[in-house]
């Protein structure tokens, strides 16, 4: 397990309480686990907004692909965009979620020097997305509602993407998804980055995990253009507002989804529980419109992005 700077504390307690475990003596057990909650309220309710920004990127936070694991039953994966190649950067799944059919798209980073080089970091290439829009289609075909799972620092900026039409591709699924006549729903993961995040964010319900970050470009990206100093990341973090919290105040997200207490990379069942509860209690209630009443409010909920006021 990694811990952050900030994190410290906890690791002590951690290990404390894994030795209390180990020597089974309730006295001991119970003393350490009071410590080792204690030592997590005070750890994460009081962290930075930079500190959020490392939760959402930490080493051991899970992926999509960890949560389709954890999620779905009878699963298959569905490849290729029938058109260039398949992108490992997407993730495509139809199968079950607690016997309820769907498909499950997400953006998938990879553990590990090797696999990350397959995943691309987690930065689709066009054909990614046309992936993603196909198994979108496929879903509308059969009425399966869709979950997305968004965890990227940015679609893929090479030569060849550029090439292949990266742009018209996140075009098309903005354009496309707007539109799609099945029940789609969108959850922030980990990092949701600029239109690599976007090209799979248009839902009729979009969320994010409680240690998440939606923003239009990266604080490392933000300091260098503003400042030119990379030491002013912790500062372009704070004044971007790509947290959650700020995000819902602004009617940018519908929801936030908590994480278990200890976080998303300590807990990952928990996590995968929030997310598939989410998703379910979502489905079961768009399920109560009608087609035309659920596009509408999707329509709607589009058209309201953006307000400002003087």
């Amino acid at each position: 397990m990694v811990y952050l700077d900030f994190e410290e504390n906890l690791k002590q307690c951690s290990e404390n309480l894994e030795l209390a475990k180990i020597r089974n003596i309730p006295s001991e057990l119970e003393k350490a686990q009071s410590e080792f909650d204690s030592e997590v309220s005070k750890t994460y309710s009081n962290i930075s907004d930079y500190q959020k920004l490392q939760l959402a990127r930490h080493i051991d936070r899970p992926y999509a692909l960890d949560y389709i694991r954890l999620m779905m039953d009878e699963k298959y994966e569905i490849h290729g965009d029938r058109h260039f190649r398949d992108d490992p950067a997407i993730l495509c799944y139809i199968g079950r979620i607690d016997g309820k059919r769907c498909v499950v798209i997400g953006e998938q980073k990879g553990r590990g020097t090797k696999n990350k080089l397959k995943r691309n970091f987690g930065m689709p290439h066009p054909e990614g997305y046309r992936k993603a829009l196909r198994a979108a289609k496929l879903a509308e075909k059969f009425n399966l509602p869709v979950l997305m799972l968004i965890d990227t620092p940015g679609a893929y900026p090479g030569i060849g993407a550029e090439e292949r039409g990266q742009s018209e591709a996140i075009a098309v699924n903005l354009f496309e998804l707007s539109d799609i006549n099945t029940i789609t729903v969108s959850v922030v993961i980990g990092e949701g980055g600029s239109g690599g995040a976007l090209a799979i964010g248009v839902a009729d319900r979009l969320a994010m995990l409680e240690y998440s970050v939606f923003s239009v470009i990266s604080p490392e990206g933000c300091a260098a253009i503003l400042w030119d100093d990379p030491k002013e990341v912790e500062t372009a973090a704070t004044a971007l507002k790509i947290l959650p919290n700020y995000l819902k105040e602004h009617g940018l997200i519908d929801d936030v989804i908590k994480e278990p207490a200890v976080c998303a990379h300590r807990d990952k069942k928990a996590a995968a529980k929030s997310i598939k509860e989410y998703f379910l209690n979502t489905v079961n209630e768009l399920e109560k419109l009608s087609s035309e009443e659920r596009l509408d409010k999707r329509y709607k909920r589009i058209l309201d992005l953006g307000k400002f006021a003087e």
